[in-house]
C-alpha cells in the first residue's frame, strides 16, 4: 500500500482529496469536526516535510451550483484551529484565479478550495475537470475514504494525471488496513452485528460475510422483516414485505454454512413513533396490533452481550433501535458497552456506518474500540466488492 510515508514532500505541492463533509448548524458552525480531525495527521506530515498543500472536498449535496449553506468557507476557522496555522480559501475549485493561488503557495502554506460539487463535472467524473484539479499540484493524495466508493473526478479521475506521484493519506491507509484485518485475518469467533432499518441495504454485505463470520447478530428495523417472514406478529413495526423471501434465504444460507444467526427474542414497543409514546416490552413474535417495535428488549440484550463477549473479532454496522430517542436507545447502548468490554479483553472491533459511528460517539466510546470507520457506504461497498474506485485509482 503506497502511503504518504513513502514520499518526502519537501518543496512539493500536494493536492489532497479530504472528506470535510461535516455537519453545520443554522449559523454555519461545525457541529462535529471528527472528519476534519481525522485528516490532520496527513496534512501535518506534508507540512513538516516542507511541502505546501491544496485541500479539496465536497460538502452536502448541492443541486449543481453555488449554495451558501454548502460553502466550505464556513469551515475555514475550524480547519485553522485544528491545524494551528492559517488557511487560505479559494472561492472556486478550478479556473485561473484558483491556479494562481495554488502556484503561489509557499512552503508550509495551506489552500482550501470551494466545494467541488458546485460543479456537476465533479460527480459525473469529467476528465477535463479532473485535469484542472490535477494542475494545482505535483503530488496527489487521497485521504477521503468516505467518498472512495464514488468514481468522481476528485476521488478517482484526478489520480490518472499522477502516474508515479500518488498515494493514500493516513485516513485511507488506516481504513483499508482495519477492513483488511477483519476480512482476511480475523481471529475467531468473528461476530458481525447488523442493525438499521432495512434488510435490502444489507443483502450483499450479509452474503459476503456469511463466508467469513461465526455469528450474525440482527437488530434494528430489519429484524421485524425476519420475524414476519417466519410467521411472527409484528403489529405496525417496520417491514419490507418484498424482502421476506430474502430474509428466509439468509436464514437457510447461514444454517448451511454453520453460521449462528441471532434475532431479537423480545422488543420494546410503542403505540406511536415518538419518544413520549406509551411503551412496553413484549415477545417479538407477539407484538400487539397498533404497536411498533423501536428497540431490542432486555432478554435480547443479555443474549447479544454474551455472544459479543465471547468474540475475538467484531464488526458493527447499524443501531439496535431508534437510538436518537432516549426511551429507545438502551439496546444500542448495551451493544456499545459489550463491544467496549470485549475490546478491553483483546477483541478487535471495527465500527462502521454512519449511525453506528454516531452512536459510539454519542456515548463517548469511540476511543474504547479498535477502529471507528469514517465511511459508511464506502465500508459496506468495500466489503461487498473487495475494492473501491478511489482505491483502484491509487493502486492500479
Amino acid at each position: 500500500m503506497k502511503t504518504i510515508d513513502s514520499i518526502n514532500f519537501k518543496n512539493k505541492r500536494a493536492v489532497i482529496r479530504v472528506d470535510f463533509n461535516v455537519p453545520l448548524d443554522e449559523k454555519f458552525n461545525v457541529t462535529d469536526d471528527t472528519r476534519i480531525r481525522a485528516a490532520v495527521p496527513t496534512i501535518k506530515k506534508i507540512l513538516k516535510d516542507g511541502g505546501s498543500l491544496v485541500l479539496m472536498s465536497h460538502l452536502g449535496r448541492p443541486k449543481g451550483g453555488y449554495e451558501e449553506k454548502y460553502s466550505l468557507k464556513h469551515i475555514v476557522t475550524t480547519v485553522e484551529k485544528l491545524l494551528g496555522t492559517s488557511v487560505k480559501f479559494a472561492s472556486d475549485c478550478v479556473g485561473d484565479s484558483v491556479k494562481k493561488l495554488a502556484v503561489e503557495l509557499k512552503t508550509g502554506e495551506v489552500l482550501l478550495l470551494e466545494n467541488l460539487r458546485f460543479h456537476k463535472q465533479e460527480t459525473t467524473g469529467t476528465e477535463s475537470f479532473a485535469q484542472e484539479l490535477a494542475s494545482l499540484g505535483n503530488v496527489y493524495v487521497n485521504d477521503a475514504f468516505g467518498t472512495a466508493h464514488r468514481a468522481h473526478a476528485s476521488t478517482t479521475i484526478t489520480a490518472k494525471f499522477f502516474p508515479k506521484n500518488k498515494c493514500f493519506g493516513y485516513v485511507m491507509a488506516g481504513e483499508l488496513a482495519s477492513i483488511n484485518k477483519v476480512l482476511t485475518s480475523a481471529e475467531k469467533p468473528f461476530t458481525a452485528i447488523l442493525g438499521g432499518a432495512k434488510v435490502s441495504g444489507k443483502i450483499l454485505i450479509i452474503e459476503k460475510l456469511l463466508d467469513k463470520i461465526n455469528n450474525l447478530i440482527i437488530g434494528g428495523g430489519m429484524a421485524y422483516t425476519f420475524i414476519k417472514a417466519q410467521g411472527g406478529k409484528i403489529g405496525s413495526s417496520l417491514v419490507e414485505e418484498d424482502k421476506m423471501d430474502v430474509a428466509l434465504k439468509i436464514l437457510s444460507d447461514a444454517k448451511a454454512k454453520g453460521v449462528n444467526i441471532y434475532i431479537p427474542v423480545d422488543t420494546v414497543v410503542a403505540d406511536a413513533f415518538s419518544n413520549d409514546a406509551k411503551k412496553q416490552t413484549v415477545d417479538i413474535n407477539k407484538i400487539p396490533d397498533g404497536w411498533l417495535g423501536l428497540d431490542i428488549g432486555p432478554e435480547t440484550e443479555k443474549i447479544y452481550r454474551d455472544i459479543i463477549l465471547k468474540s475475538k473479532t467484531i464488526l458493527w454496522n447499524g443501531p439496535m433501535g431508534v437510538f436518537e430517542m432516549s426511551n429507545f436507545e438502551h439496546g444500542t447502548i448495551a451493544v456499545s458497552e459489550a463491544i467496549v468490554q470485549a475490546t478491553s479483553k483483546g477483541a478487535y472491533s471495527l465500527i462502521g456506518g454512519g449511525d453506528s459511528v454516531a452512536a459510539i460517539n454519542k456515548y463517548k466510546m469511540g476511543d474504547k474500540v479498535s477502529y471507528v470507520s469514517t465511511g459508511g457506504g464506502a465500508l459496506l461497498e468495500y466489503i461487498e466488492s473487495g475494492t473501491l474506485p478511489g482505491v483502484d485509482a491509487i493502486e492500479k
